[in-house]
This record gives structure tokens, sequence and C-alpha cells, in this order.
């Protein structure tokens, strides 16, 4: 286990991770860059969509309360590690789950789903987060997610939400699509 102190937006938080977790040492720079450019407020229910060590999580759920935040992972190691990071955070209340993407999560009425997806690979993990969030927003509620890559987000974001603003931040995209309507554009 690898212990991380981090200061984001004026917000500490001390994480544990695990060697087998994405970005193991640090808070991946993505991660920041998206973190950067998301406007969080105490309304906000919040998804960390594919959470990992739960960074994303914990730190909107200092802003929006522990009670209105899920965090999400495939992997069994990356839920119990932010399962326990939420806990030494003071915020025990953050719901934790295991599922493959939306497969065995029914939570919906989002207004903030957060990703940095795995985008090395192919576009399968991504496509799904994209088509199965967009029904799990309100109306008016945000999809964000960091990339490497810009055409292909950009471009399945515009295509299922109808629209798509992407920040650059250093060598990262940050994308922000907003559901606008009941079904897909």
């Amino acid at each position: 286990m690898t212990n991380i102190d981090v200061n984001i937006n004026g917000i500490q938080l001390s994480l544990a991770s695990h060697p087998a977790l994405f970005s193991p040492k640090r808070v991946d720079a993505g991660t920041l860059a998206m973190l950067s450019c998301v406007e969080l407020s105490p309304e906000d229910r919040v998804l960390d969509l594919g959470c990992g060590c739960g960074v994303v999580g914990i730190y909107s759920a200092q802003i929006v309360g522990g009670e209105n935040v899920f965090l999400l992972d495939s992997d069994a190691t990356a839920v119990e590690v932010a399962k326990a990071n939420a806990v030494t955070n003071g915020l025990p209340e953050i719901m934790t789950v295991q599922s493959d993407g939306f497969r065995d999560f029914r939570e919906n009425n989002f207004t903030k789903i957060l990703s940095n997806p795995p985008y090395h690979a192919d576009f399968s993990v991504p496509k799904h987060f994209i088509l199965k969030g967009f029904n799990r927003l309100t109306i008016g509620g945000e999809m964000w997610m960091v990339t490497k890559r810009e055409k292909w987000y950009r471009n399945k974001l515009a295509s299922v939400f109808g629209n798509v603003e992407t920040h650059r931040v250093d060598s990262y995209f940050v994308f922000r699509a907003i559901r606008k309507r009941m079904s897909y554009a």
C-alpha cells in the first residue's frame, strides 16, 4: 500500500492506494485536470465512475456531503481501497459499489458523473460509460470525462448528448456534456 496526501483546490485528502490500481503512487494528472474544471455545489448528487482509490468521489463529498456521492468500480481491490479511504477522510456514508460499469448498478438522478476512463484500450468501456451514463443523469446533469484523446470522445459525447465542451488542461482534454433531453440526440 502507498499513502498519498494531497491538497486539491484547497481540500486536503489522505488516501491509501494499491499497486494494482491506476496511478498507485500519486493522484493522476488527468484527474487533477478534470477536478480543476468541475464546479460542484451542495445540491449535487455525484457518481465517481471508475473510482479507483476514490479520490474524485471523496473530494466531491467534501463539498456535496458523503450521502450524495457514489463510488463505482469493476475492480474489487479498488472498491475495498475506496471504501477505506472514505472512512479515513471522515465520510463513511459514501456508497461504494462494485459493478462492471452500470451493469449491476441501479442508482440514477445524478447531477454530475465524473470519470477518468481507461482510454488506452479500445473504446468499449468509455462507450458504455457515455451511453448508459446519459440515462443516469437528471435533465441538466453533467457528464465530465478526462482523457488524452480528443476526437473520439468529443464526437461520441456530442452524438449522444447533442453538446460537448472541451477544455484543454496541459496535455489532457476535459469534456463536459449536459443532458438536455430525455433521449439521445
